[in-house]
């Protein structure tokens, strides 16, 4: 399926976690990914998962199941389904992980950020082999913009994790993967279509060089017409046409280290709001729309210098170029990351020790709002040691000192717990962290930064964040429970100033927020497999609230189901094919200045996968959303009056593009083949 019929306007919302092969999400189809945190067999099916990987996000290099920190980890079989649903971004993998989902952000561009156990999505560091390659905040339009045809694996720690990469990473690390190539010349080229005039194209090859050396490269178009499917004139699915590619270059030493370049380059034009010869409700056109340009860059390397000792560095550049459009106005703004770190990792008998410095510089450069632009930089120290107290007891502790340019010093500490008595595993952790406010909050990424106050007064949000989990496995049974809690201070939020635009709309700024803001909740999973059959079903607590900046009085945080359920049934054979159902429960859900309604209606939706496999080709179709949920079908997307904020839309609970089928076929070469 195409990225914009499944997350534009489209509230994510996880519903499983999983203990030993992870979570289910709203919107696509597949068996949950391998949560190996707590089980060393993840992955699902016949297949089991390879009980040697080492995980690369949490530095300390141990084998998954042996970490404290809690790690889930969606492998390359994972990956290869969610291919299929969305081929041109990796939001549907994301979406389909325990206690994370993909909010829409914007019901005009169908934007959409990471939340992580229900925080804010720009709390969510996004990395590439370890490297902010889509800059210190992805930013809502950059998670739409990443295919998944070159990832491994993908590696996710939720909750506070600035102890291990600084402020960024208050709510959590999302690091992608890459490709590897193999020894032998291989590649595969996709082609998807949609029932609502949605198409990608995307192609990968890969192959060794000498003397160590390997490459790969992978390229693909994606293309979306605007589609009003209520007749409303406003595009319920906005319009893009999108181009990337990404060249890597492998070196393998004899020494057991290694080398990674990589390039990057996206290129998109995308449109929503009024289609040509409507108007929205004052009688005037209203089109929304975003070109983004981005290059980036990174280098890493890892040197061994004796057995047990190894030296590595890391760099990276990123620059992204925007172009908004808010009806007749026009914005501008770019954006540039510079990112380098050096680290000494030691491991001997038990003990695991790694320490580094890191820098990084974030700027804002925008035509027009010179008060509003930025440049910080913030170099940092950290150290992490991990002990193995008994064979089945692990202890690890973390600290890193951070010097913010303009914010100040803070120190990010955390703590982990791993105990496996007999079938059970048992992980616990505390840790607290750091972020730096920016300008893109709440309706300012929507409506613009022209409304907007210079940043002035602030100070940085920090978090405490406590989580625990215990998981088992019973014959063909597999269970998991989860508990979480953390609390946000000093939350940045947009109040209106009381002056007004001419347009009649708040002029805007950004304050901390009174109190603290408590998310907290619990995730539960039972999974059944037996041969190529798989059967899972889940439900997810959470609950957010906070207090309101300009009533005082404590509210429930929107977009946040307290009750969420969903059931997965799979049957999968690798060298046939695979099909599945799913269902799943979205509860209500509080509406922030909503003049339709002040909470959501419940849903259900339903969604069949099937995939065909003969030799290098397979043919796969996937109808979404069955039952055609739709939230146009319930209240209109657009406010009969321009919102105070600015914003034309209401925020997305549902999803918004409906039913949706698509299909297509996928060509493997080489060693893909087999």
């Amino acid at each position: 399926m195409t990225p914009r019929l499944c997350l534009p306007a489209r509230p994510r919302r996880t519903l499983a976690l999983a203990a030993g092969a992870a979570s289910v999400a709203l919107c696509p189809l597949a068996a949950p990914p391998a949560f190996a945190a707590a089980s060393p067999h993840g992955g699902h099916g016949h297949h089991a998962q390879d009980d040697t990987i080492t995980v690369s996000a949490t530095r300390s290099r141990r084998r998954v199941q042996d970490d404290p920190i809690r790690v889930e980890i969606i492998d390359r079989e994972e990956i290869e389904e969610k291919m299929i649903m969305a081929p041109g971004n990796i939001s549907v993998l994301l979406a389909e992980t325990g206690g994370l989902w993909v909010q829409a952000s914007s019901a005009a561009l169908g934007s959409a950020g990471i939340r992580v156990q229900g925080m804010s999505e720009r709390y969510t560091l996004l990395l590439a082999d370890g490297l902010p390659l889509y800059g210190g905040q992805a930013g809502s339009i950059g998670l739409l913009q990443i295919p998944p045809t070159d990832l491994a694996r993908v590696e996710i720690i939720k909750g506070s994790a600035s102890a291990l990469y600084g402020g960024s990473a208050m709510g959590g690390v999302i690091n992608l993967i890459s490709r590897r190539p193999s020894d032998a010349r291989e590649g595969e080229i996709l082609f998807n279509a949609t029932s609502q005039r949605g198409a990608d194209v995307t192609a990968y090859t890969a192959a060794p060089l000498s003397d160590g050396w390997s490459y790969s490269v992978t390229g693909g178009g994606h293309w979306q017409d605007a589609r009003d499917l209520d007749g409303s004139g406003w595009a319920d699915i906005p319009s893009y046409e999108r181009y990337t590619i990404r060249p890597r270059l492998f070196r393998d030493l004899a020494s057991g280290g290694g080398a990674l370049l990589t390039l990057g380059y996206t290129q998109e034009t995308r449109s929503g709001g009024t289609l040509p010869g409507r108007t929205v409700p004052d009688g005037s056109p209203f089109v929304q729309g975003l070109d983004t340009q981005r290059l980036d860059a990174g280098f890493n390397l890892d040197l061994p210098i004796s057995e047990d000792l190894e030296f590595g560095v890391r760099a990276s550049a990123m620059a992204t170029d925007h172009r908004h459009q808010f009806g007749p106005r026009s914005e501008r703004d770019r954006r540039r990351t510079l990112f380098g770190e050096a680290t000494l990792a030691w491991s001997h008998d038990g003990h695991s020790l790694v320490g580094g410095l890191a820098v990084q510089a974030d700027t804002l450069d925008t035509d027009d709002f010179p008060a509003i632009d930025y440049s910080f930089t913030v170099p940092g120290v950290f150290i992490q040691y991990d002990r193995d107290l008994t064979e089945d007891l692990t202890v690890s502790g973390g600290l890193r000192a951070d010097s913010h340019s303009a914010y100040g010093e803070f120190l990010s500490p955390r703590v982990s717990l791993l105990w496996r008595p007999g079938p059970w595993t048992l992980r616990a952790s505390a840790a607290r962290g750091f972020f730096a406010p920016g300008p893109f909050i709440g309706a300012v990424e929507e409506a613009g930064l022209s409304r907007l106050d210079p940043l002035t007064g602030l100070v940085a949000e920090r978090a405490e964040s406590l989580s625990f989990d215990v998981g088992r496995r019973f014959g063909p049974f597999e269970a998991n429970v989860i508990a979480f809690r953390t609390r946000v201070t000093d939350e940045a939020v947009l109040i209106p100033t009381g002056a007004t635009l001419p347009d009649g709309t708040d002029r805007l700024r950004i304050v901390n927020a009174p109190g603290e803001t408590v998310t907290r909740g619990g995730e539960a999973l039972l999974r059944y497999r037996y041969d190529h059959y798989v059967v899972t079903a889940s439900y997810m607590y959470t609950r957010s609230d906070a207090r309101d900046p300009v009533t005082g009085q404590r509210v429930e945080t929107p977009l946040t189901p307290r009750h969420s359920a969903g059931m997965v049934a799979m049957w999968e054979d690798h060298d046939r094919g695979r099909i599945g159902f799913e269902a799943y429960y979205t509860g209500g859900q509080t509406l922030d200045d909503n003049p339709y309604r002040t909470r959501s209606r419940p849903f259900v939706n339903m969604g069949i996968l099937a995939e065909w496999r003969v030799g290098r080709f397979s043919v796969f179709g996937n109808a979404e959303n069955i039952l055609n949920i739709r939230q146009s079908r319930y209240d209109p997307l657009v406010r009969p009056a321009l919102g105070s904020d600015g914003r034309w839309t209401v925020d997305a609970w549902a999803p918004t593009d409906g039913f949706v089928f698509n299909g297509g076929v996928r060509v493997r070469f080489g060693a893909q083949e087999h």
